[in-house]
């Protein structure tokens, strides 16, 4: 499938529509001065190339939120570490 060519001032403006449109499989180059700067597409685009690591909506189906996974990464890596001698 050809790319659509779409501008940024328009990607933003309507960026529900494109995600809509990105979901059913289509894909863009998103122009800024009329040069590409990215390509929008789906992770299933790039078979192989996404890993999942973590799927946090097997903790809350509607996922987590980002802030709150910072939160506790933050809290992580302020404790302590424990050395091993």
């Amino acid at each position: 499938m050809k790319n659509a060519i779409v501008g940024l001032k328009e990607l933003r403006a309507d960026i529900e529509s494109y995600i809509a449109e990105v979901k059913k499989g289509k894909s863009f180059i998103v122009v800024r001065r009329s040069k590409p700067v990215l390509k929008i597409s789906s992770p299933e685009e790039d078979e192989g190339f996404w890993e999942t690591v973590v799927d946090f909506t097997s903790i809350k189906k509607e996922g987590v939120p980002a802030r709150d996974v910072l939160k506790a990464l933050r809290k992580l890596n302020a404790q302590p570490r424990k050395t091993s001698r």
